[in-house]
This record gives structure tokens, C-alpha cells and sequence, in this order.
């Protein structure tokens, strides 16, 4: 196989740097941030660091160009999932090169993307730009999109909004519109206890709460069968679904506790927050009052896990086309797992798109890996912006 173009040696070397921190979402981002910050600092980019409440992770923005002028973001997550009881054949955070690939924790979810926004960073000073750029490295992706939150709601005051914003999640540089909005709730059914043989006497939390689980369930068989549609998703319907209960202790005694976990990933005619506010309304106009009838305490506790705001830019808009002649495409799709792009509109009304190197296929897996050539692929993309930006 050829060496690769200096560029993109770069950018493999870059890579292989940040794979070698170990960014778990549980653990600190401080070092990496740290290196990164020191690169940029070098090469007389300024940096803005905003770090979270406990002090030990930190989101970084780095603008190239007229900072008073609206530009483009380029953005990506620092973190990455663990790698505990994965059969890796080698260091996760060691990257190894090899075959035209560079093996690692994070290589394509999405420290390549990370790694070709620095290698870019002379070709940004060199152009040079009469329109900014944008690098924002973000914290806990991984764990709700987290971090992301605090640098947008700064973004948001900012006098020049910026005219839009790619978001390098792996897409193999396909061009992604779109993806549903996700929420997360934790149920918790309040029941009373009893031994079995005077059942009838207490509440059993764990019939309260199957009542409401087959509500939900009820709820996503209207989703399939008769809900809206949106044809570019691979399931193109909204989803309720529950994927946790716990409740109960032995079969002789009246359980006074079931709490489940359920989600909902709506598509864009689907409001996630109606959906989860008609499901509780559920709960206390039609279950609690029967449970309360018998004892008064008994009831239903609903807490919010986690949200992810979707996505859902107009094929028109101008920041699709961009990316599509970047990335030299006609297409564009839309995906099932969630991204930082969604908060980007919904926090700061700037559109986004989702376009990076790598497959998705291999995110999140043991031997992760990215392929060489969507490095290149992805700094060609970066170069087409940066020319974008000079004109």
C-alpha cells in the first residue's frame, strides 16, 4: 500500500495522540484538552476553555479568522465508550496502524475527525480567511451530550451567530439531515405491602406498573401501524419502547416497588416531549386513582434520564448543499443514532449537518478502527470549506 500524502500522515500521527488518552466518559478530558489547547496555543490560535461544574473536564473552541464575522463550526466529542469485557487483541488507547487502517478506542467515534480538524489548522492560517472557523471539542457525548450544552449556550451569545455547523460523527462523508429525538425516563410505582395470601388488601407496585408498560406498548403498536412517516429513516416511524424492570422480591410477599426505564425516539413530526407528558397523564388520571382509592401514598414517580435533541435540517438549506459540494455528494439520509447536531439548532437556531470520516459500524466496538483513506477524505472536505471561507 502507498505511503500516505504528508497530509495525511499528519493527521494519522494526530490521531494516534489522541487515541492515547484515555477519554472514557467517566474519567477526566483535562489532558487531552491540555494537549490540544498547547498545539493550538503554538501555532497562535487562541482558545476559549469552558469547564464543567466539578472541574475536571472542560470543553475547548478555537475560532481561525474574523471572529466578528458569521462562519462555519466544525465540531466533534472528546470522549469515548469503555472498553471493559471487550476482546480487544491489543491496547485500546495504543493506536496501531496497520493495513491502511488505524486501530483504537475513539479511532472513528471520533477522535479521526478531531485529528483531521487539527492537521487543517495551517491550511486555515494560510488561506487566508475572510469568513471564521469554528474547532469545538466537546465533553460526555457519550453519556447525553452533555457538554455540548454549556458551549452552546455561550455560542448562542455570541455577536456573530455562525451561518452553520458539521458535526464529524462517522458517516463514511455521506451528508445526514436527520436523526431522531431520543428521551429517557425512569418510572417509579409506589405501591403498598403485604404477604401474598392478602393480596387483594395492598397496592402491588409491580401490576401498577405493568399497566402502564402495556399503555406504552399499545402506544408504539399506533406508532407502527397508523403514526406519521418520515421514508429516509431505516425505521420510519416514532418508537416508545421499555428495556428495563426491576421490582419485587420474593413471590410471597406484595412488592411496594417497580420502577422501568423507557424510552422515545420520535421523528420530526413527532413532539418527544408530548409524547412523554401524555404517557405520565396516563398514570395519574387513569392508574393512580384506583391505586390511591386503596391506599392514598401509592402512586407514580417519573424522572428524566437522559434527552437528546433531534435533528432535522431542511434538504434545502444552504449548509446542506455546502456539505454536499464538499463532500462531493447528491445524496443525503438520515440516521438512527443520536448527535451533538440536533443541540446546535435547538440551543443556538444554527443549522447543522452531520458528515465525518469512519463507519459507524465500527463505533463503539472492539478493534475499532478508521480507514485511512476517510482521513483524506475528511481533510479534503475541510479544504473545500477553507477555500469557501477565503472567497
Amino acid at each position: 500500500m502507498p505511503s500516505p500524502d504528508p497530509l495525511t500522515a499528519e493527521t494519522v500521527a494526530i490521531l494516534r495522540h489522541l487515541i492515547g488518552f484515555d477519554t472514557v466518559s467517566r474519567k477526566s478530558n483535562l489532558p487531552l484538552i491540555d494537549w490540544v489547547e498547547a498545539r493550538l496555543a503554538a501555532a497562535g490560535v487562541a482558545c476559549h476553555r469552558i469547564p464543567d461544574a466539578t472541574g475536571q473536564k472542560a470543553n475547548l473552541i478555537a475560532t481561525l479568522g474574523p471572529a466578528d464575522r458569521p462562519g462555519y463550526v466544525l465540531s466533534g466529542h472528546t470522549d469515548v465508550v469503555p472498553v471493559d469485557g471487550q476482546p480487544w487483541t491489543h491496547d485500546p488507547f495504543a493506536a496501531r496502524v496497520h493495513d491502511g487502517r488505524v486501530c483504537g478506542r475513539g479511532a472513528c467515534d471520533m477522535k479521526g475527525f478531531l485529528a483531521c480538524m487539527l492537521a487543517m489548522v495551517p491550511a486555515m492560517q494560510a488561506a487566508p480567511l475572510t469568513r471564521p472557523i469554528h474547532l469545538a471539542f466537546s465533553h460526555d457525548e457519550e453519556v447525553g451530550c452533555i457538554g455540548v450544552r454549556t458551549l452552546l449556550r455561550e455560542m448562542a451569545g455570541w455577536p456573530a451567530r455562525p451561518l452553520g455547523c458539521f458535526v464529524g460523527e462517522p458517516t463514511q462523508m455521506e451528508v445526514v439531515i436527520g436523526h431522531k429525538a431520543k428521551r429517557t425516563i425512569r418510572v417509579t410505582a409506589r405501591g403498598t405491602t403485604a404477604h401474598s395470601s392478602l393480596a387483594p388488601t395492598a397496592v402491588n407496585a409491580i401490576h401498577a406498573a405493568a399497566r402502564l408498560i402495556a399503555h406504552i406498548a399499545d402506544l408504539a403498536d399506533r406508532f407502527r401501524t397508523s403514526g406519521a412517516r418520515d421514508a429516509l429513516y431505516d425505521i420510519p416511524f416514532t418508537t416508545p419502547h421499555v428495556g428495563a424492570v426491576e421490582g419485587g422480591e420474593v413471590v410471597n410477599i406484595v412488592p411496594d416497588r417497580c420502577s422501568f426505564l423507557y424510552e422515545v425516539r420520535a421523528i420530526g413530526a413527532d413532539d418527544p416531549d408530548a409524547i412523554t407528558a401524555a404517557i405520565e397523564a396516563h398514570a395519574r388520571t387513569v392508574l393512580e386513582p384506583a391505586m390511591q382509592a386503596a391506599a392514598p401514598e401509592a402512586g407514580f414517580d417519573f424522572a428524566p434520564v437522559s434527552q437528546i435533541d433531534g435533528l432535522d435540517t431542511a434538504p434545502e438549506a444552504g449548509v446542506v448543499a455546502l456539505a454536499k459540494s464538499f463532500a462531493g455528494k447528491n445524496a443525503h439520509s438520515k440516521v438512527a443514532y443520536g448527535t451533538e447536531a440536533g443541540f446546535f439548532h435547538s440551543i443556538t437556531h444554527v443549522p447543522a449537518v452531520v458528515c465525518g470520516p469512519g463507519s459507524i459500524a465500527q463505533a463503539h466496538k472492539a478493534d475499532e478502527f478508521i480507514e485511512i483513506a476517510e482521513l483524506a477524505r475528511c481533510n479534503a472536505f475541510i479544504a473545500r470549506l477553507i477555500a469557501h471561507c477565503r472567497d
